[in-house]
């Protein structure tokens, strides 16, 4: 796969943008595990190898395990994920896949259950951003970081 433009260099501003989110994220109550792992769920969703790449390379060296990482697309098979990592893979695939069904009451108030209402404002703006990068990621064929 050819890449295509580059959004950062084609067009800062817009590139600043999406860094503002992210330097918000920074500041959120999140666990940098916890946001490596909505980054790395929502990815494997949309098929985005570039963030994949690097979300998982992250996760590593906030000290996710490779275990949990290879099998994070199946999570609810396992025992290696606690009642907050659940509930925040749970939020990252429904409001990925917002087509389906999106965001459903019953997993929204698991969710009420764990969190505040600033903290689920800020778990789904995580969600959102990794999703808008994934498709900056696919749409103009970022390639993998060496």
């Amino acid at each position: 796969m050819t890449a295509r433009l580059n959004i950062a260099k084609v067009d800062a501003t817009a590139y600043k943008a999406m860094m503002g989110l992210e330097t918000y994220l920074a500041n959120t109550f999140l666990t940098p595990v916890q946001k490596e792992l909505i980054k790395i769920r929502a990815s494997q969703i949309n098929g985005c190898a570039f963030c994949l790449d690097m979300h998982t390379k992250d996760a590593l060296k906030y000290g996710e395990t490779p275990q949990r990482i290879f099998l994070l697309n199946a999570w609810r098979e396992t025992e290696l994920f606690n009642a907050e990592e659940q509930v925040l893979l749970e939020m990252t695939e429904e409001i990925t896949l917002i087509h389906q069904q999106g965001l459903t009451e019953e997993t929204y108030q698991k969710a009420k259950k764990l969190f505040d209402e600033k903290q689920l404002a800020q778990i789904i703006i995580a969600i959102i951003t990794i999703n808008s990068w994934n498709r900056i990621g696919i749409s103009t064929h970022l390639e993998l970081l060496k």
